[in-house]
């Protein structure tokens, strides 16, 4: 789904009950008002996560919304401030923008970076058709290298799961980075995109598709980016959670496509410049594992 965009604006707030805890909240969305509630201190992302399993089957998805709260000393709905997390009661509305996204699915070398994620070493003999992903991880990021697309990697935990796997070449990357969150949205990451003017869509592959590329995806669309999932070019040791995982994200507007989809749609024209190039990239189609059969 496009996600909902906060705008930065002053008013809400109020002190935070003492301790933890769930804290009561109205969700409204077009003429429905459903109270919920949500773990004190939630943020922007949970909230988004709140309206959609309350309201997803009725969300348009190529739209995009802002997210409102009700600010009593206005006596109306403001932009929800950056920052926002819920400390105290508080009325929220998402609300549709008019205007229809009409680059849904659109990828340009200057507006798109490249995720890789987690392709390490100690997952090789866990993960099913590994080395076909690899193969095609590494197919990815040498078009990255052709079209000047800025190539973002991070590595669970290495001290523990080794570095990524010698087959994948990361010359020239943007940034390479451990971590121990499932998410590769990490502040160094952000920061990192930050610096890309423009940037609109996030191509993302790796391991394992439940966990950390799932959660990235919905961080992303969550941060109003529009991602594409490489289905020949990510897995889990699971193909049942591989599926189910798959299945979730194209419901939510992320897009699952293949790694020659991604590549030619960069060109997008025979007379680009690089055309020849990663003509000879996909020359030999990616490998028929078995895993396009269990999207």
């Amino acid at each position: 789904m496009a996600a909902a965009e906060a705008a930065a604006a002053a008013g809400g707030g109020g002190c935070p009950p003492a301790g933890g805890g769930s804290v009561p909240v109205l969700f409204c969305f077009s003429v429905f008002a459903r109270p919920s509630s949500v773990p004190h201190g939630a943020g922007y992302e949970l909230l988004i996560q709140k309206f959609l399993s309350l309201y997803g089957d009725q969300i348009d998805m190529h739209r995009k919304f802002v997210v409102q709260l009700f600010a009593e000393e206005w006596s109306q709905y403001i932009d929800l401030p950056k920052g926002f997390v819920v400390s105290e009661r508080c009325k929220l509305r998402l609300v549709p923008l008019q205007i229809q996204m009409t680059t849904l699915g659109n990828l340009t070398p200057s507006s798109t970076v490249f995720f890789c994620c987690d392709m390490q070493e100690r997952f090789r003999p866990a993960i099913k058709y590994f080395g076909d992903i690899i193969s095609v991880g590494q197919r990815l990021l040498q078009g990255a290298r052709l079209l000047g697309i800025p190539v973002i990697v991070t590595e669970q935990y290495p001290k523990g799961l080794g570095s990524t796997v010698q087959e994948i070449d990361l010359t020239g990357a943007k940034l390479v980075l451990p971590k121990t969150k499932f998410s590769m949205v990490l502040p160094e990451v952000e920061a990192a995109l930050a610096e890309i003017p423009g940037v609109r869509s996030v191509v993302l592959f790796g391991v394992e598709t439940h966990v950390c590329i799932q959660q990235t995806a919905l961080e992303l669309i969550g941060r109003g980016l529009e991602v594409h999932i490489v289905a020949d070019a990510t897995s889990s040791r699971s193909m049942m959670d591989r599926m189910f995982a798959l299945e979730r994200l194209a419901r939510t507007g992320i897009i699952v496509t293949t790694s020659e989809a991604i590549l030619l749609q960069l060109v997008a024209d025979k007379e680009h410049p690089k055309f020849k190039e990663i003509q000879n990239l996909i020359k030999a189609s990616a490998p028929e594992s078995g895993l396009l059969s269990k999207v």
